[in-house]
């Protein structure tokens, strides 16, 4: 092979992993030095080790942390190595990232709880052999406050206050401590002392990412590339997927919990969880956002992603029982004969909904009262925690069953008609025209 045919041939390898690499990915700094990386990696035969930590918070892993884990499985997959960094130190000082004050440090008997699953859950999805995992208390609980100094030396006042929540607290003359900003410092240290060629992380953590980055460059060590991923919606399709927030999916849900949660997922949202949880190819992916667009129903991909990411943690097997599960439980479950139809007009039907730009918000206890399902909003209300109120959208001959977040529903835009079921002999078919965008 001649000099211009092996530089061509490296160049396509380096396009393929990019390619596959920026998948879903909201930023990149910089590309050009991920090539450079990338060209060096192929060149000398060399792995990359591509970085990224996990504070402690919860013992379980849900589907919102396994968009890094999968990105950190495509690098794998081009031969890289993975770093895959427990927090117990830094979880113990306490991030406010995203939030509007300082978060509450963890025990360090939280912290052993919490993480005492963290590595047979991760390797559901990473590879053994190309995967370390670490704790970097085994590194910053040896750092010398001279050490340390120096270290926080690289950075000033003006540079932390750039912080985005930092900044919002500083205006509204909320408290920031100072151990808050030590977190950055020390998450930066992680990547110095690492020497980590590429960085991931959400896109709620840039800040702390790019102070790894000048660390690196103030002790002359090559800076890692920055990668950030979004932040993957829940369940009721507006806020971060969070088991506090009781919109997850957990990695060790049951496989027919896990395939029924997966499809009570908004159409829309489900072209983004294929692309940050599948792993179909780019060709594929475009491909199936072709088919919806030209009226294919989104039923049919919806059911293939839960197949997809349940044989991911249970295997192939427990993955078509769990099909067969659903389709069967929920087609069976309601009796057309028993259901009394209720026909709603838009302007009343408005009264009980939150319009979003693809979904809307339905107040359930304020419907239920007005169709004359229940006799009182504290009944409603009981019903609904004993989980004896169910909702259902009817598509193609398939029922799917509609999560009810508290008192309310996130349903599609597009409904025309859905079911509600109160206990075991009150069912409704709720009939609308249409809904007016937000």
């Amino acid at each position: 092979m001649n000099a211009n045919n092996k530089k061509s041939e490296i160049e396509s390898q380096i396009q393929v992993q990019i390619d596959a690499i920026k998948r879903g990915c909201i930023e990149l700094i910089k590309e050009d030095e991920l090539y450079e990386k990338l060209s060096y990696s192929i060149k000398n035969g060399l792995p990359l080790k591509i970085k990224a930590g996990f504070d402690p918070t919860s013992p379980d892993i849900h589907l919102g942390h396994t968009v890094l884990l999968n990105k950190l499985r495509t690098f794998q997959e081009y031969g890289h190595q993975v770093l895959f960094i427990i927090g117990d130190f830094t979880a113990m000082i306490g991030d406010p990232t995203g939030k509007s004050e300082t978060r509450k440090p963890l025990s360090e008997e939280d912290v052993l709880r919490n993480s005492k699953d963290y590595r047979s859950q991760a390797f559901k999805i990473l590879k053994a052999e190309r995967t370390k995992i670490l704790f970097n208390s085994w590194w910053l609980s040896n750092i010398k406050l001279n050490e340390f100094i120096k270290i926080s030396s690289n950075y000033t006042v003006r540079r932390m206050l750039e912080k985005d929540d930092f900044e919002k607290r500083l205006n509204d003359n909320s408290p920031i401590a100072i151990h808050e900003f030590i977190y950055p410092l020390l998450q930066g240290f992680d990547s110095l002392f690492l020497k980590s060629d590429i960085e991931i992380g959400g896109n709620d953590q840039k800040f702390n990412l790019i102070v790894g980055r000048e660390l690196m460059k103030s002790f002359n060590v090559s800076p890692q590339v920055i990668m950030t991923m979004p932040l993957l919606e829940g369940l009721d399709g507006k806020n971060k997927m969070s088991k506090s927030l009781g919109n997850s999916i957990g990695i060790s849900d049951e496989p027919n919990d896990m395939f029924g949660k997966i499809m009570s997922i908004s159409d829309e949202m489900m072209i983004k969880y294929y692309e940050l949880l599948s792993f179909i190819s780019n060709s594929e992916l475009d491909l199936l956002k072709k088919e919806i667009n030209e009226g294919i129903n989104p039923i049919f991909a919806k059911k293939k992603l839960a197949s997809e990411i349940v044989e991911t943690y249970y295997g192939k097997s427990l993955a078509e029982k769990a099909l067969k599960y659903f389709e069967e439980m929920f087609q069976r479950r309601i009796n057309p004969g028993d259901i009394k139809i209720i026909e709603l007009n838009p302007d009343n039907f408005e009264k009980y909904v939150e319009i979003l730009p693809q979904a809307f918000n339905l107040n359930i206890i304020s419907l239920l009262t007005y169709i004359g399902a229940i006799e009182s909003n504290s009944e409603a209300k009981r019903l609904i925690k004993q989980g004896a109120i169910k909702m259902y959208l009817e598509s193609n001959n398939n029922t799917i069953e509609i999560r009810l977040d508290s008192n309310y529903a996130s349903m599609p835009l597009n409904t025309k008609e859905f079911i509600i079921k109160v206990g075991k002999k009150k069912i409704y078919k709720i009939k609308i025209n249409s809904l007016k965008k937000a």
